[in-house]
């Protein structure tokens, strides 16, 4: 059981930012590679809110989830929106570019040196239910992952600017010629792609408090796995998908230690496994090319 709560928690950190991912590719078709440095930047942002400039750590947190989104929207704005129209593997090399770019840019303003998330004490805690010790933020990351999945399906399913955003996500030519802003809608998608990866990242932190330039690399891999085993442009299954590669990396350890090495490796195998199986992931649908 405690080894089945901290991987539900790891789970509920890799579906928040597995869903910024699927966000993208549903509606562009496009793998954001850039998605895990905004990670990695949110917990810069989160630092030097509570350290540097001594915010509560609430209002800390709401700059860093706004600060986070104008920053995602601003490399759509940047490496993507003149390229909408270009070949696939142009954007793709643009978005790899965008990844190295916020990678040093990082490292140039904040320094190679890994620095420490300060401790909050409301999410620090310990909390015993028989034999279990959990750490009251191991509660907190699934809530918050399951309220969020709620508000973004009644967000994409019953508004306006959700239903715009399925349209794009169908043919975003035809959407345009029906008076959709396409523009704004998918500009709109990257900052809310860009807010979750911050609520993960703020979590991540109180978790994990050590943050470097490269932090956000492994778990961006990690969430994009997640993205491809749920099936990528589908936001349940991202959230199935990061469920499953957290529980079964903790799950893994647990029972079979001396594999402890081959944690990472876990997630690339599942990779291999479903791309040879099941291409399109668990909730995943064939859809045609354009050509």
């Amino acid at each position: 059981m405690q080894h089945l709560t901290n991987g539900i928690s790891l789970g509920s950190l890799y579906a928040l930012i597995a869903i910024g991912y699927t966000m993208v590719y549903g509606i562009l078709r496009l793998i954001n590679f850039a998605h895990g440095e905004i990670f990695m930047m949110s917990l810069y942002f989160a630092f030097y809110g509570v350290a540097m400039f001594a915010m509560p750590w609430y209002i800390a947190f709401i700059v860093t989830i706004l600060i986070t989104a104008v920053l995602g929207m601003l490399v759509e704005r940047a490496a993507y929106k003149s390229l909408r129209d270009a070949p696939r593997i142009t954007i793709m090399v643009s978005a790899i570019g965008a990844s190295f770019f916020i990678q040093n840019l990082a490292i140039v303003l904040f320094g190679g040196r890994p620095k420490t998330v300060p401790t909050v004490e409301v999410l620090s805690g310990v909390i015993k239910l028989g034999s279990v010790s959990l750490q009251r933020l191991t509660l907190v990351i699934p809530v918050v992952t399951i309220l969020l999945l709620f508000l973004l399906m009644f967000l994409v399913n019953q508004t306006k600017t959700g239903m715009a955003m399925r349209a794009v996500s169908k043919d975003y030519e035809t959407a345009r010629l029906m008076g959709i802003d396409v523009n704004k809608i998918i500009t709109i998608t990257f900052g809310i792609g860009s807010a979750l990866a911050a609520i993960g990242g703020i979590m991540w932190g109180a978790k994990f408090p050590k943050i470097d330039p490269f932090v956000g690399t492994m778990p961006g891999i990690k969430c994009f796995i997640a993205a491809v085993l749920g099936g990528i442009g589908n936001i349940p299954g991202a959230v199935i998908g990061g469920f499953i590669l957290g529980i079964g990396e903790i799950m893994l350890i647990a029972f079979l230690p001396s594999l402890t090495g081959y944690r990472d490796a876990f997630a690339f195998i599942l990779l291999i496994i479903i791309l040879l199986f099941k291409p399109t992931g668990i909730m995943g649908e064939k859809i045609a090319e354009k050509v």
